[in-house]
């Protein structure tokens, strides 16, 4: 596990950018695995710029987004499909049949659980997964529980997840109470996991997840027994870390 601490925003952000740009330049034909929230906002950015500057294509590339909310339409300004069009896709050449993202509003979910994991496993091995980290562990919307579900499938969000993602909502009352999102299993075939974490509030789980012992009831720990995870931090979210 490579951890590397960032003294500023600005160079956490070009930092992540330079690792996908990187491997965009090495391999056209990547296949990246995206994430939402407020944490890779600022590397989408880099990447929209670098790509105005003609330095990095997305045309040939193949992106899988870890998780939708149940129950939202795409046009809803809160949706992950909303959310990735106004931070990334809507900015670069990326082509949008190659743009795969749960579909949260499908009458049968597990039949669309089903039919995301086709997808997957028709592609063979994500290049690279971008993560966030929620404040209690979880990764994708993996929940921590006793045990965790390899593949895709609809999971009820906890309360603190929910809280947490209120600020894009007008009222706390409009979040879902459930998402679909990519399984452990599926986030721990990457070849290269990305793992993004900014702020003090972030500190305790940071350590747990990158030092303390691997369970499930901290689902990112899992992380640890992954071959190839880059975590990139603020000085604030690395700041417990031994």
């Amino acid at each position: 596990m490579n951890i590397l601490t960032f003294r500023t925003d600005d160079e956490l952000n070009k930092a992540g950018a330079g690792i996908i740009t990187g491997m965009l330049q090495t391999n056209p034909r990547s296949i990246l695995g995206l994430a939402t929230g407020g944490t890779p906002v600022g590397i989408y950015r880099e990447l929209v710029e670098t790509h105005r500057q003609g330095l990095v294509s997305f045309a040939k590339a193949t992106t899988f987004n870890l998780d939708e909310y149940v129950g939202l339409e795409r046009t809803h300004p809160a949706s992950y499909f909303a959310f990735m069009q106004e931070h990334l896709f809507g900015s670069v050449d990326v082509d949008p049949a190659a743009c795969h993202i749960p579909d949260g509003t499908a009458a049968d979910l597990k039949a669309e659980c089903a039919r995301y994991d086709s997808l997957l496993e028709q592609v063979g091995q994500i290049d690279m997964q971008l993560l966030g980290l929620g404040h209690n562990g979880h990764i994708g919307f993996n929940e921590p529980d006793h045990s965790l579900v390899r593949s895709t499938h609809a999971v009820e969000l906890r309360e603190q997840t929910r809280e947490a993602n209120a600020r894009f909502f007008n009222k706390p009352e409009e979040v879902p109470t459930h998402a679909i999102t990519m399984g452990v299993g599926t986030i721990l075939k990457a070849k290269m996991i990305l793992l993004v974490v900014r702020g003090q509030d972030k500190a305790d789980i940071v350590a747990r997840a990158l030092q303390g012992p691997i369970t499930t009831e901290c689902p990112a720990s899992l992380l640890q027994t992954h071959p190839h995870v880059v975590v990139l931090l603020d000085s604030e979210a690395g700041s417990r870390l031994k």
